[in-house]
């Protein structure tokens, strides 16, 4: 596997390793001693997964008790995935980094705790996964708004299709971020 830090460096571009022939393809998508050997020593105790339709927005979400890592990655289709640091002894704090995410390139990415995420589906439809170091806390979720001019995060959709949640979404300067 390859380990690449982003703009936002605990936030890890991971590009396995794929022997492919006329079978199949065969690829290792977590080992733990590869990821701490690779400075990401985390603990996952949920997976999730979603598909969506073309041009829809999810995010930009993240728990401000019980924050979670995440190990993201596609299986079917293409995604736009954004990281944004909300940890305010960062020196990345309210810096966003992206990537496309695909079926195709096999790619994942891990966001470590303290980051809003969320993606926008390129693809007629997505299947996202992504493993949680922290289990789901509905009472503690924020929703940091996609479109906060202050972030400037350029999306490859003008309309995207939302929920009523993430419409709702706070701009940065009124979120509650980590210290």
């Amino acid at each position: 596997m390859k380990f690449t830090p982003t703009e936002i460096p605990d936030v890890i571009l991971i590009e396995p390793r794929v022997f492919a022939d006329e079978r199949g393809f065969f690829m290792e998508t977590y080992e733990a001693r590869r990821f701490r050997e690779a400075g990401i020593d985390a603990s996952f105790v949920q997976d999730n997964h979603s598909r969506s339709v073309r041009g829809t927005l999810r995010g930009l979400h993240y728990q401000i008790e019980h924050p979670q890592g995440k190990l993201c990655r596609v299986v079917h289709g293409e995604v736009y995935d954004v990281a944004v640091d909300l940890r305010r002894g960062s020196t990345t704090f309210g810096r966003w980094t992206a990537t496309i995410l695909s079926a195709e390139n096999r790619r994942q990415l891990y966001i470590p705790p303290g980051c809003a995420h969320g993606f926008c589906v390129l693809s007629e439809t997505a299947d996202f996964l992504y493993k949680c170091t922290d289990f789901y806390s509905p009472q503690h979720e924020r929703t940091l708004l996609w479109n906060d001019p202050q972030l400037g995060i350029p999306w490859p959709v003008s309309h995207p299709r939302l929920s009523p949640k993430d419409l709702a979404g706070r701009p940065l300067a009124q979120a509650e971020c980590y210290p």
